[in-house]
């Protein structure tokens, strides 16, 4: 079946790419500048233990820090993600110092 269909999208390649190559609108990249939070702040405060020693080692704090405020749940979901879907090295006994935390330093009233 290969040898049937081989021979086909040759054919259609070849016939096609003349008429690709001949785009009016060119690609043009600009570079882009991001100012990125200075990353030497620590957690500070009561239980900031716990998000210094598991957070600090993919992000900063002031990139938490600069999250809205959310609730427990939301805090929770965010550090479950952190951990399962980024493969964050927090370890699972911290997981609830450190939505304690972030609920008292950003945690929606």
């Amino acid at each position: 079946m290969l040898r049937e269909v081989l021979p086909i999208a040759l054919i259609t390649v070849l016939t096609l790419a003349p008429h690709c190559s001949q785009a009016d609108d060119k690609l043009v990249l600009k570079s882009v500048n991001v100012d990125l939070p200075v990353g030497d702040r620590m957690f500070d405060g009561p239980g900031s233990d716990a998000a210094n020693n598991n957070c600090l080692a993919c992000h900063s704090a002031d990139m938490v820090l600069n999250q809205p405020a959310l609730s427990r749940t939301q805090w929770r979901t965010e550090v479950e993600k952190m951990r399962t879907a980024y493969k964050a090295p927090i370890d699972p006994k911290d997981e609830d110092a450190i939505v304690n935390y972030l609920v008292s330093v950003k945690g929606t009233k």
